[in-house]
This record gives structure tokens, C-alpha cells and sequence, in this order.
């Protein structure tokens, strides 16, 4: 397992090569909801989400002689544009796995970003099954989007200066997928602050980490179509974030679609910030009223890499069309 040790030594490994992003009080959310609400500007790193955190961590990590056989990775998209640009930066041949199904937004940035593109599957877990055959035929190694330490470790950074910037942070609420980003965050919240609280979002059309804590163990859930794809899919199983959920974790909370579109155009038209579906979760939650307000609340807006087809046809439109 991770530490904060690990979190540390990541943060200087990314630090030459990743944006400081802004954490900034919404002053319309904490006259909206009567609490102290800011927000981590995350949207705004390189490649346009948080993940190249992780990526860039992960491939550093590694050898010499492991980077110079290249590595493979899938995603649901933003994972794919990390490790894109951290293999570019190190020089590493890189070979990224997408769903049929991905973001077109995603899929051109991919396009150009100097990484060997494959899509297979219809949903992200189908993606993962052919990305990990695929780096057990080459004999390279499978950076998971979540499942690896030192891709946890990576996301684990963003709360090094949450802290930074504000020490009085008493609740972090992070968009939850395969857990990589929350477990990280928790061990490097908690090894600050074992008090802070930390919260997942997610949507009910994906609700795998939600499930897992209902069970006490990671368990298939039907996944459905969401406009917070990069959250989307089941968690490998074994997979280290489950553990560090139930140790770090308070609740992983559900939205519905509705309500992550309410909390895109709520961003959009309020705080001039364009983010995707999977960055809106916890948005949602607090329009909707299922998060605490006690003391200081960061939330985690994790990426900006709309297509244009949502853009138009959830954002642009005078009335809210319901996916």
C-alpha cells in the first residue's frame, strides 16, 4: 500500500512538468448552499485533466529498461491523454486503449498526441481486458488508470496543495471511478489530517465503488451510458483502491444525469468554468443537498474535455434536454 511518503516523492517527480492549479472560493456556491465551498481548479491542467499526475508518476517510476519497452495503458480517455504526454515528455513509446465508444473530443486529442491509438469494446471494460492482453502478449508494462500505486500516488499531489493553499480544508470531495484519484487523495489527507472527511461521487448509471461499500467487497454492477464517461465501467478485481476506500472514505454519494447536466450549466453560466461530466459529480451533489457543510469544502473539478456534441446539445440549449 501507498503512504504519504509516496505521495510526496510523487509530488516532486510531476512537479517540473504539471500546472499548479488555482483553488479559488466560489462565492456563488457558498451563497447557494450557506457553507465555505471552494473549488480545485484541476480542469485546468495539462491535457486538460488531472491524470497526468499519475501517468507521469507511473512512468517515472519505472526503469530504464521498462520505458524503453514502452507501455500501454486504457482509458476512458483523460487517462490515455496523461500518459500520452508523459510518454512524450520521457520519450516512451506508449500504446492507448479506448472504447468504441469514447469521447470524440478525446479521441481527436489522442489522435495528435504522438501515442499509438486502439479502440476496442463497446465500454471501457471491454477496453481494459484488451489493453492488458496486449501488454502480457508484448511483455511491456499495463498502466492501469487506477490499479497501480504510483498512479495513485500521482493523484495523491492534488491535495498537497489543496493544503498548501488552504490548511483549514475540513471536507475533500473527489469524483470517484476505479478510486485511484480519492484513495490517493485520502492517504495524503489523512496522513496530514487523519480528522478531514472525504466524500466520492459518482453516477447511478455507474455506481461501482457506491456498490462496493454497500457489500464490502468489489462486486459487478451494470453499467449504463453517462455524460461522466470517464467515470464509467467496473473495477478490476483485486484491485488496491477498494481498500483504500474503506479506509479513507466516508461515503461515495450518486447522481443522476439530470443532475450532472444542471451542475455543468450551473459552472458554466456562474463560475465561467466548461468541465466535463465526470468533473460536475460533486457539483451535483451539492446542488442537490447530499454533501455536509461543516467547516471549509474542496471540491475536485477534474477535467474540461467536452466534445463538442454535448456542448451543444446540453450546454448551449435555452432548456435543459435530459440525456
Amino acid at each position: 500500500m501507498i503512504g504519504l511518503a509516496d505521495v510526496r516523492t510523487a509530488m516532486e517527480r510531476v512537479r517540473p512538468f504539471v500546472v499548479r492549479t488555482p483553488l479559488q472560493r466560489s462565492t456563488g456556491l457558498s451563497a447557494l448552499t450557506g457553507g465555505e465551498v471552494w473549488l480545485k481548479l484541476e480542469c485546468f491542467q495539462a491535457t486538460g485533466s488531472f491524470k497526468l499526475r499519475g501517468a507521469l508518476n507511473a512512468l517515472m517510476a519505472m526503469s530504464q529498461e521498462q520505458r524503453q519497452r514502452g507501455v500501454v495503458t486504457a482509458s476512458a480517455g483523460n487517462h490515455g491523454l496523461g500518459v500520452a504526454r508523459a510518454a512524450a515528455l520521457l520519450g516512451v513509446p506508449a500504446l492507448v486503449v479506448l472504447p468504441e465508444t469514447a469521447s470524440q473530443a478525446k479521441i481527436e486529442a489522442l489522435r495528435h498526441s504522438g501515442a499509438e491509438l486502439l479502440l476496442r469494446g463497446a465500454t471501457y471494460d471491454e477496453a481494459e481486458v484488451a489493453g492488458i492482453g496486449l501488454a502480457a502478449q508484448g511483455g511491456v508494462a499495463f498502466i492501469s488508470p487506477y490499479n497501480d500505486p504510483a498512479v495513485v500516488a500521482g493523484g495523491g499531489t492534488i491535495v498537497l496543495e489543496v493544503f498548501e493553499d488552504l490548511p483549514s480544508v475540513r471536507i475533500v470531495v473527489v469524483p470517484a471511478g476505479g478510486g485511484g484519484l480519492i484513495g490517493g487523495i485520502g492517504v495524503a489527507a489523512h496522513g496530514l489530517d487523519p480528522d478531514l472527511a472525504i466524500y466520492g461521487v459518482q453516477s447511478v448509471a455507474s455506481p461501482a465503488l457506491h456498490a462496493a461499500l454497500a457489500a464490502g467487497a468489489l462486486v459487478p454492477v451494470a453499467i449504463e451510458p453517462s455524460l461522466a464517461d470517464g467515470l464509467a465501467g467496473n473495477v478490476e478485481q483485486g484491485s488496491i483502491t477498494f481498500d483504500l476506500l474503506r479506509e479513507h472514505v466516508r461515503d461515495v454519494i450518486l447522481v443522476e444525469e439530470t443532475e450532472i447536466v444542471d451542475a455543468m450549466r450551473w459552472l458554466l453560466m456562474h463560475e465561467h468554468v466548461l468541465v466535463e461530466g465526470s468533473a460536475a459529480v460533486c457539483v451535483a451533489a451539492l446542488l442537490h443537498q447530499r454533501l455536509p457543510l461543516d467547516g471549509p469544502l474542496v471540491i475536485v473539478l477534474t477535467g474540461r474535455n467536452v466534445a463538442a456534441s454535448v456542448l451543444q446539445q446540453y450546454l448551449l440549449r435555452s432548456e435543459v434536454v435530459r440525456p
